[in-house]
Order: C-alpha cells, then sequence, then structure tokens
C-alpha cells in the first residue's frame, strides 16, 4: 500500500517499488490535503488501483485549494508542477471498516478535526491489538494537527483526540504524516495536546 504520496512523491516511490519488487495494491489517504495526495492519482492511475479517502475529503482530491487557507492557494499556484486530476477508481471509507489489503487487515477509524475526513489507519495483531497507527495530521510526536484551516474543526478535533486518539494502546507505533516515529505511551505520557488540562480548554 501507499500511504500518502504529496506531491512529486511519484518518482520517489516509483524507485522505491522498484528497488523491493513491490507490486501496489492501493494508495491510502489519510485525508485529503495535497501535501499527502497531491501524487495520489498518478501514482494510481499508472498502477490501475484505487485511491481510498473518506467521503469528506473526497472533493479535495481534485480542489486542493478549497482545504487551504488564502496564503496557502498563492503557494500552490507557485509549486504545483502538474495539473490535479481526478483517479481513475476512487473507493470511499467507512468508519470501523477493516480494509482487506497485501495480507493485512488495514482498520480505518473516522478521525475528524485537522479536517472533515481525516481518518487514522490501523494495523493489528493476531490478538487484534493495535500494533501500527499510520495518523496522518491528526497526532504527531509531541503535537497534533493544525484546526484553523477552511476544512478544520477545532471541537471534532477534541472528541477525536480525547476518544480514538486516547484510545489506542500504549504498545501501538504512531507512524505521523510528519515528523518522527513515535508511541502511544510516549504520546499519552508527554503530548500536551492530550492532557486532560488541554482537551478540557477545546470544549
Amino acid at each position: 500500500m501507499i500511504i500518502d504520496p504529496g506531491m512529486d512523491s511519484k518518482a520517489v516511490v516509483t524507485s522505491v517499488l522498484a528497488q523491493h519488487h513491490l507490486t501496489p495494491v492501493a494508495v491510502l489517504a489519510t485525508h485529503g490535503h495535497i501535501d499527502h495526495i497531491g501524487d495520489a492519482a498518478r501514482l494510481a492511475d499508472a498502477h490501475s488501483i484505487p485511491v481510498w479517502i473518506h467521503s469528506e475529503d473526497r472533493l479535495l482530491l481534485s480542489r486542493p485549494a478549497s482545504g487551504l487557507r488564502p496564503d496557502g492557494v498563492v503557494w500552490l499556484t507557485l509549486h504545483l508542477i502538474h495539473k490535479l486530476s481526478e483517479p481513475a477508481k476512487v473507493e470511499l471509507l467507512d468508519d470501523q471498516e477493516t480494509l482487506d489489503l497485501a495480507g493485512l487487515h488495514i482498520g480505518v477509524v473516522h478521525a475528524p478535526g485537522h479536517t472533515l475526513g481525516s481518518v487514522l489507519f490501523t494495523v493489528s495483531d493476531d490478538d487484534q491489538t493495535t500494533t501500527l497507527a499510520f495518523t496522518g495530521d491528526v497526532l504527531f510526536a509531541g503535537s497534533v494537527g493544525r484546526t484553523d484551516l477552511p476544512v478544520s474543526d477545532r471541537a471534532a478535533m477534541r472528541s477525536t483526540l480525547s476518544g480514538p486518539v486516547l484510545s489506542l494502546p500504549d504498545q501501538a507505533r504512531i507512524l505521523p504524516g510528519h515528523g518522527r516515529t513515535s508511541t502511544m505511551a510516549d504520546e499519552r505520557a508527554t503530548n500536551p495536546y492530550l492532557q486532560e488540562r488541554y482537551l478540557r480548554k477545546l470544549g
């Protein structure tokens, strides 16, 4: 699976696939911001595979500017090399569904806040305990995603942090959309945005 291929990532991803003799079966989007789906259509169409994205972020596949502030739209205009197009195949994600892909069972958890259609992708062991969580821009090591963008919702982020995020088990390794990896145990103990004092302020 190719997760969150941002702008101009196609060449690097293609090289890695060839180096390791891998055949992708899907492109998964934790959300629809351009730095996570910029090359989703190009990679998906090159391999005749679908892009999986939540319905709330579906529009961002072809209209990324609708998820940005005015300064972001200017940046996008200056830096977008190729015109974005709709993927030939799009599949919509549902909360709490399981995707059976490449021999793995991928859990989908709707996690709105950073965008309305943000999701967490989880991988569990044989005991159904989550061992990996791809958190996109919902949860970073020591921080969380922005909620001041046009498609963000601060109250929804509070619910996501206090619900789905804090429900992840301590042993789960966190693979965020930016920055270093972490564990849920470390984030629960040290991330200031997961502390009760901060979560109360968001309400």
